[in-house]
């Protein structure tokens, strides 16, 4: 078998694992895949789909968006920096989820603020743009505070 473009990935992702202490095995079944096909990611024999990708990252807890650029899903020069900086903020050990959310979520708006948005493509929102979505009712403008009227 011919070994595909993806050789950064497969090294990546052995790295990852051995830094979460877990086996082949244990990373296979954790995210929901076959043993051998784990494998043959790792030795750059087979390009996993974004859906696998995503679960292997869940299992790793990592960045899923790191694991796409790697391999070439995403457009890596476009949002290196901010794929990476997210991958750094998520796999800090002495934060906890909340704090990493919250981080996420403080730094994207100030890429945002400043003419940086993501873009995954249609359909893929990241954590911070489902949380800061507007509930329903919502409208620009609208004060939701207690009115007071002139007596």
């Amino acid at each position: 078998m011919a070994s595909l473009n993806v050789g950064n990935l497969g090294e990546y992702l052995r790295e990852q694992r051995r830094n979460a202490q877990l086996s082949l095995r244990q990373l296979a079944d954790a995210a929901g895949v076959s043993n051998p096909y784990l494998s043959q990611i790792e030795r750059g024999l087979r390009k996993p789909s974004a859906e696998v990708l995503q679960q292997v990252a869940k299992a790793l807890r990592i960045s899923a968006e790191t694991l796409y650029v790697r391999a070439g899903i995403l457009d890596a020069e476009r949002d290196r920096d901010e794929v990476e900086t997210r991958a750094v903020i998520l796999a800090d050990p002495t934060l906890n989820e909340r704090q990493k959310q919250v981080l996420l979520q403080i730094y994207e708006s100030f890429r945002k603020e400043n003419g940086f948005e993501i873009d995954l493509g249609p359909g893929v929102a990241t954590d911070a743009e489902e949380a800061s979505a507007p509930g329903p009712g919502a409208a620009d403008g609208d004060d939701a505070g207690p009115r007071q009227s002139a007596s």
